[in-house]
């Protein structure tokens, strides 16, 4: 296919796996299960108030894109049991392996979607979250496929959109050629407000910060990370 004919991220398509090895059978059920209690039906209307969503009170709502493993969702949700989390993560390894983490620790205030980002963010009310998390998105670090990165203008559009008044977005990353990018994106699309006074600031980890495998995998590879936030303005 050409890249005029490939699905960009403005038309709402996912790039990558999702699927590795196959689930055994306790994991298999743990997905089924899991998914058809916590899972985030696109079929109905989002409720003008998301806390809606969770079957316990709710003060925050946080989003998190590509949870990955699961690790960084996890210790936010047992450390804040206040906050709603939404976890969305289109690899189905990585979904069955956060549900049975949220079952084994009796987690009540998770909520999940397990496939393409863009679509609920496209489903979320105007002004409902308090902060979305993106944290080593993949880089896509051949030039050609940069297109395929997740930050990008139409989806600053969203951030900006769904997030409240002085909502934050959070982006963690070991590749500095996206690092960059999403600095420039963020000031192009005007937003958003770099919250870094000092290059401590974004080379210190954000509070309470678990880490993740992806970060270690880095670090043993030789590379630093880079935490940025920004506040929603206008």
């Amino acid at each position: 296919m050409s890249d005029a004919g490939r699905p960009q991220r403005a038309t709402e398509a996912f790039f990558g796996r999702r699927k590795g090895k196959p689930l055994r059978g306790l994991q298999a059920d743990t997905l089924k299960s899991g998914l058809s209690s916590l899972k985030i039906d696109l079929e109905t209307p989002a409720p003008q108030d998301i806390a809606a969503l969770f079957s316990v009170p709710v003060e925050t709502i946080r989003l998190e894109i590509g949870f990955g493993g699961g690790e960084h969702l996890v210790h936010r949700a047992g450390e804040q049991p206040k906050t709603g989390f939404i976890g969305v993560e289109p690899f189905v390894n990585s979904m069955a392996k956060l549900l049975s983490r949220v079952r084994d620790l009796g987690l009540e205030n998770i909520r999940v979607y397990e496939d393409d980002a863009t679509q609920l963010l496209d489903w979320l009310p105007e002004a409902c979250l308090d902060r979305i998390d993106l944290l080593y998105p993949d880089p896509w670090p051949k030039r050609k496929h940069w297109k395929r990165r997740f930050v990008s203008q139409v989806n600053l559009d969203r951030f900006h959109r769904v997030l409240k008044p002085g909502g934050l977005f959070c982006f963690a990353s070991d590749i500095d050629t996206y690092v960059n990018w999403t600095l420039l994106h963020c000031r192009d699309h005007g937003g958003f407000a770099w919250q870094a006074r000092n290059a401590a600031d974004w080379l210190t980890p954000y509070a309470g910060w678990p880490g993740t495998r992806y970060e270690a995998k880095a670090r043993r590879e030789g590379r630093s990370s880079a935490y940025l936030t920004f506040r929603k303005a206008g």
